[in-house]
């Protein structure tokens, strides 16, 4: 194990992010050198605060059932090739996981009962980052090839952990996506300030040198009919994600200037990555109220403020959570905690506890603010406040409320059965309804994290292997449909 001692000796220390006014000058990661390069003074002696408990209760928060006082215990010893390994056996991309996953194997921590939790996250980021940095990071060959083909629908960490699983196991896969890069919102989702795209561009070049075809700018339903797809491929993999989003259905909607955050932040994705945008929906020089307090909130806060806006706010229909874990979210469940990303630090508002009625707009039909009221949470229900409301001035609008499910194209062409929130059904084997055609990741789970949509593409990876091989499939398969951690 690691320091028996070092949870008592040593406090928790996380990597330093760059000035606020520095990295609003730019969109690179906000910290410098990058995530695993900020952390390269300290990451052995917080490697060295991991207890190696008898019951290591950060798997429960883990469903890809990483090996973690293992790779903790090798790095506080400085073996960072086998540290390395054990990081590999059950993440495929561990580099995106350590910059996007908010850690909930960190408040599952057996330290975190008594003290501040081990900084796991960033442990598994600076072993992948630095094997990267030391060419460490190779493709992995197959001994032999099945003959026998797949096709990987949608290039997020779903598509992809089963498309690399079933390369790296003999099958002949093609991944496509009906963007013009594959990634997903990975790509054009998630700002570069949280995800410098030559990270993710590093992990494709060694699935495509491990074989992984990728087929970008194809729309399967449009170019290429669903049915027609799966005549073409002895197995087919949905993981076209929850995409479509939460509207907001009140008086105003329909004004110029309110926008979904899937409309916005692509936009701003691809202006970092210094292509050209005709009509950029920009935020310089605007107030922006952002609804929804969520991830993708934050993310467009940040964006907004590189951009140059002259305000942002962002608001939240629920209470404002406590700074501590509730006493009804005991550990080691995931507790809803307030918690501030990179971009709160660096300027806006966050308002809680407001409905939103309507949107007013000005003579041009611009929205021009937002007519909110107070509410509160009784019984599990929102009430209103009576006489709060107020105006909040906007002249562009960012809807970040989530995600309702998969669209309807592949559900209805293939007839697919879902579940009771519209996701895509699956069997244990994450097989759909209809013969070889399989579905992970949000498409059959809905909105989730980053880690989970890895955790369903390997698992069906397993299901795909196992239907194709007519044996049990050699594959790890960390999860079953419908089955939930303590920390999920």
């Amino acid at each position: 194990m690691a320091d028996p001692r070092g949870f008592m000796t040593h406090p928790r220390q996380v990597a330093e992010r760059r000035p606020v006014d520095e990295r609003l000058g730019d969109w690179g990661e906000v910290y410098p050198g990058g995530a695993g390069a900020a952390l390269a003074d300290i990451v052995e002696t917080q490697a060295s605060r991991c207890m190696d408990c008898g019951i290591p209760f950060c798997h429960s928060g883990c469903p890809l059932g990483n090996l973690i006082p293992e790779w903790n215990d090798l790095v506080w010893r400085g073996d960072w090739r086998e540290a390395l390994e054990r990081l590999q056996a059950t993440n495929n991309f561990p580099e995106i996981t350590g910059r996007l996953c908010p850690a909930p194997c960190e408040t599952a921590c057996v330290v975190g009962i008594s003290r501040d939790p081990v900084t796991i996250k960033n442990i598994e980021v600076s072993i992948i980052d630095k094997a990267f940095d030391d060419l460490r990071v190779v493709p992995v060959q197959t001994a032999w090839h099945s003959l026998k083909t797949v096709a990987v629908v949608g290039s997020g960490p779903a598509g992809l952990a089963a498309a690399q699983q079933l390369t790296r196991i003999g099958h002949t896969v093609a991944v496509y996506e009906r963007d013009d890069a594959i990634g997903g919102l990975m790509r054009y989702g998630i700002p570069e300030f949280k995800l410098e795209k030559k990270v993710l561009d590093a992990r494709l070049k060694q699935m495509a040198l491990e074989g992984t075809v990728f087929k970008p700018g194809v729309e399967i339903g449009a170019d290429i009919a669903w049915s027609e797809l799966r005549s073409r491929y002895e197995a087919v993999v949905i993981a076209t994600g929850s995409r479509v989003p939460r509207d907001l259905d009140v008086p105003g909607r329909d004004l110029t200037g309110i926008h979904q955050a899937m409309e916005y932040l692509p936009q701003a994705n691809r202006v970092a990555l210094g292509q050209e945008v005709d009509d950029q929906i920009t935020a310089e020089g605007r107030h922006v109220v952002i609804i929804g307090g969520g991830d993708t909130g934050a993310d467009c806060l940040g964006t907004a403020l590189r951009q140059g806006a002259a305000g942002v706010t962002q608001i939240e229909i629920m209470p404002m959570p406590p700074s501590e874990r509730p006493a009804h979210q005991p550990w080691p469940t995931y507790p809803m905690i307030f918690r501030i990303a990179s971009a709160h630090e660096e300027g806006g508002q966050r308002l809680y506890g407001l409905s939103t009625a309507q949107f007013l707009g000005d003579d041009d039909g611009r929205v021009r603010g937002l007519e909110v009221e107070e509410v509160t949470l009784e019984n599990g229900k929102i009430v209103p406040v009576k006489g709060s409301e107020r105006v909040l001035e906007a002249d562009l609008v960012l809807l970040a409320m989530g995600f309702t499910g998969p669209e309807r194209g592949v559900i209805d062409e293939l007839g697919l059965e879902t579940d009771e929130r519209g996701n895509i059904a699956r069997d244990d084997d994450f097989q759909t309804n209809v013969d070889g055609v399989f579905a992970c990741g949000d498409a059959g789970r809905g909105q989730s994290l980053i880690v989970w949509a890895i955790a369903e593409g390997r698992s069906a990876a397993n299901g795909v292997d196992a239907y194709l091989s007519g044996r049990i499939s050699r594959l790890p398969k960390p999860l079953t449909p419908g089955v939930r951690p303590l920390a999920a």
